[in-house]
C-alpha cells in the first residue's frame, strides 16, 4: 500500500487525485489488476466523476451545501456534522480496474478527493492488487 498526502484550501472542495493515483499503479508495476483508493477520515470521501468542466464540480458541490446546509441544528459538538454527512454519500473508497498498466476510466472521469471540512492536510491510500 502507498499513501500520499494533500492540503485543502476550502471548508468543502474535490480535489483531481487522478495523476497521483497513475503515479501509483506506474511505481507498484501492476499491469492487470484492481486499484482501490481510500480516505481514512470521517469528513473527507473519494468519488469518480466529470473532470472535464470545472462547473461540474462546482455543481456538485453546491447542491450538496444546499442540501446538506452548515447552519442546521446538529448535535454534534466538534460542529462538522455537514461533513460527516456528506461523506456517506460520496463514501471512502472506489475501485478501478488496471489494464496494460493504465486506469480504466471513462473519457470524462477523474479520480476525486472529496473535502468537506477544510481546509486541512488530509491523507489518501492506495491499494494496488494484481
Amino acid at each position: 500500500m502507498k499513501k500520499f498526502t494533500l492540503s485543502t484550501s476550502s471548508r468543502t472542495e474535490l480535489v483531481d487525485i487522478t495523476s497521483e493515483v497513475s503515479s501509483v499503479v506506474a511505481q507498484e508495476g501492476v499491469k492487470d489488476g484492481i486499484v482501490t483508493v481510500y480516505c481514512p477520515h470521517t469528513t473527507g470521501g473519494i468519488t469518480i466523476n466529470e473532470g472535464a468542466d470545472p462547473a461540474v464540480k462546482r455543481d456538485i458541490l453546491h447542491v450538496l451545501n444546499s442540501i446538506i446546509p452548515w447552519d442546521a441544528d446538529y448535535r454534534h459538538m466538534e460542529g462538522n456534522s455537514p461533513a460527516h454527512i456528506k461523506t456517506l454519500l460520496t463514501g471512502s473508497s472506489v475501485q478501478v480496474i488496471v489494464n496494460g498498466g493504465r486506469l480504466q476510466l471513462g473519457t470524462w472521469q477523474r479520480i476525486f478527493f472529496c473535502e468537506y471540512d477544510g481546509p486541512r492536510k488530509r491523507k489518501v491510500w492506495v491499494q494496488v492488487t494484481q
